[in-house]
């Protein structure tokens, strides 16, 4: 008996090493496991710039193939992996301060205390520069969680504190193009590889060039009351909505579930609106990151039930 709970007691110990050495690692690399593009690591500290290594001079670290455009920088490399690897796994470090990943170019390197770090674009770069150290501080705090989510968006501290009628994925509008509501007859669906993080929610867009637009200035498009049915919201309730039940206010969009729920929004409009935008901050203070589910339907002035 003694003999065989010192069995379990070591196969025990056995399975927690494993899962110690097998520790979860997110890497941005090609379909060969080549890290960085192919760009020499080391290259990018001393000759201040990218460059191109040689796929006969490698070496693996970390799960990566690094390719050196030296055997100098390879012997380098080896003997201080730690120094000259890319930081989160050679995604954008401003995508990671957003709590998600996202690819990068090669020359928007920077090295801040000593780290590699890339980004996405030079939108990333004009946000990550906006405070380097407060968003390295928050790439390093989000790594985690956003490797465990497999490089998928997370929702970040900041966001917790808004409120948003989004899908299962933390998609909005169904996955209307928000823009679309502003520039063209009606809205359109919008593609998954052409998004955007605004407080909490993700956007999709049927171009690139709506994607900039919103990122540009995603107050003027970001609907109204988080998506929500404002008719609902001005009698203090979270209701669905209709993405193609929606109406332009003081080029504001809002939002309605129904076309009954529209109609009586509609009859005082002015009224409405300003009960809604009293009612929204209430809301939100008692519902964000607290949001389980929609409240039940809105009655109409008549007490009829609005689906």
């Amino acid at each position: 008996m003694k003999k065989q709970i010192f069995t379990f007691i070591l196969l025990c110990l056995a399975i927690s090493g494993f899962a110690q050495s097998t520790k979860k690692t997110l890497l941005n690399v090609n379909s060969n496991n080549v890290i960085l593009d192919g760009y020499d690591p080391v290259a990018f500290f001393t000759d201040n710039k990218p460059v191109l290594g040689d796929t006969s001079i490698k070496t693996k670290f970390e799960g990566a193939i690094y390719y050196f455009a030296s055997k100098e920088h390879l012997d380098l490399f080896t003997a201080n992996p730690e120094k000259y690897k890319p930081q989160f796994g050679g995604y954008c470090a401003y995508a990671v301060s957003l709590g998600r990943t996202a690819p990068i170019d090669v020359k928007t390197f920077s090295i801040v205390d000593g780290r590699l770090l890339l980004q996405h674009n030079q939108r990333a770069v004009n946000g990550w520069n906006k405070d380097v150290k407060g968003n390295l501080e928050l790439a390093d705090h989000y790594w985690p969680a956003v490797v465990d989510n497999n490089g998928k968006q997370i929702t970040t501290d900041d966001e917790k504190k808004f409120l948003n009628n989004v899908d299962k994925t933390g998609v909005i509008l169904e996955g209307y193009d928000v823009v679309s509501y502003f520039t063209g007859s009606k809205p359109v669906m919008g593609d998954s590889k052409f998004d955007a993080r605004y407080q909490g929610a993700t956007y999709w867009f049927s171009t690139a060039e709506n994607a900039g637009l919103f990122k540009d200035h995603p107050e003027k498009y970001a609907p109204q009351y988080g998506g929500f049915c404002g008719y609902a919201v001005s009698l203090g309730k979270l209701r669905p909505v209709n993405p193609l039940i929606f109406q332009l206010y003081h080029g504001k969009l809002i939002l309605q579930h129904t076309q009954e729920a529209y109609d009586i929004f509609n009859k005082d409009l002015d009224k409405n609106v300003n009960k809604a935008d009293e009612n929204w901050p209430k809301i939100i203070k008692k519902k964000a990151g607290k949001f389980k589910g929609y409240d039940a339907p809105a009655m109409s002035p008549e007490n009829k039930m609005v689906s």
